[in-house]
């Protein structure tokens, strides 16, 4: 009846909402889309959440003072709107879903924000750390099919932070220009190599509403110590991944959900070189065929 609560339809909600059914029925009214779908799935999955959560007013004002402060963080140089989709998971569950690789292929992972298209090609067994600073560690790999074939005359690019966890393009004005990133390509075996340093770990920024939040919540920014490659080939789909050192201690928490098991590899000691101390990694990175009648994309975000 008009003016009292009916018990029943807490019991058996016909909708999430008088609101989000009220919604849907006028989307509906408009046609259907992509578009009309995604937002009814949005409206319907923020209504579930008000409903079970019941926010207060003021909690209400909170959620959105700091998406405000978010929009004020993004800018050109900063992107506080695509760190707080990392951070939640969202960035890497969309490349997931966007680049699925068949059993046995290497994993495809976000590029990240420091990718270089414009690095020049390398001889082979180059030292790709122009400035020399740091623990050396020799990387020998191979670019093998999914039968174990090795692909001769693939593009194999690679990217990484310095021993102090910071990339070339973050600091232009500290390290050389393309430092520790390089450019090679496989002999006829699919086998490269390079000499480089092994690279330190890092933290996202946390002086933005997001990092605010993460602490707030008890959660880390870091990101354990990798190397990224990129890697293209006649008739595959290119390979955009990390290689993670399994012994970082905060492989079990990468801040953006790019660790996979298949991604974790040994940056091994080797007797030191002249008292200073020297590592090695060896991988193989496995492609899969480009699919039949598609562009190939995947990895160029």
């Amino acid at each position: 009846m008009h003016g009292q609560h009916d018990p029943k339809r807490d019991e058996f909600p016909k909708a999430i909402s008088t609101q989000a059914e009220e919604f849907s029925r006028r989307l509906t009214a408009m046609g259907q889309s992509r578009l009309a779908a995604a937002a009814q799935a949005a409206v319907d999955g923020l209504h579930a959440l008000i409903v079970e959560l019941r926010p207060s007013g003021e909690e209400f004002r909170q959620a959105i003072d700091f998406l405000t402060e978010v929009g004020h963080y993004a800018d050109a140089r900063r992107q506080e709107w695509v760190l707080f989709a990392d951070v939640l998971g969202v960035s890497s569950l969309i490349e997931d879903q966007n680049s699925p690789r068949p059993a046995g292929a290497t994993p495809n992972t976000l590029a990240g924000p420091f990718y270089r298209a414009d690095v020049p090609e390398m001889a082979p067994g180059a030292n790709i750390s122009r400035d020399h600073k740091g623990e050396p560690l020799e990387v020998a790999g191979r670019i093998v099919a999914l039968d174990g074939a090795g692909i001769g005359d693939a593009v194999v690019e690679i990217w990484q932070a310095n021993a102090e966890g910071l990339y070339e393009n973050q600091e232009p004005d500290r390290q050389p220009e393309f430092n520790l990133r390089g450019r090679f390509r496989t002999d006829p075996q699919g086998r490269f190599r390079f000499m480089t340093v092994k690279p330190k770990g890092y933290t996202l920024p946390s002086d933005g509403p997001v990092g605010q939040l993460m602490s707030a919540l008890g959660l880390g920014l870091e990101r354990p110590a990798h190397i990224h490659f990129r890697v293209s080939a006649e008739g595959f789909e290119t390979l955009t991944t990390h290689i993670f050192d399994r012994s970082d201690p905060a492989i079990g928490r990468d801040a953006i959900f790019g660790v996979k098991p298949e991604l974790m590899a040994e940056f091994r000691a080797l007797p030191p070189n002249a008292g200073k101390r020297k590592h090695a990694l060896d991988l193989n990175l496995v492609l899969c065929s480009q699919r039949r009648g598609e562009t190939e994309t995947s990895g160029r975000r």
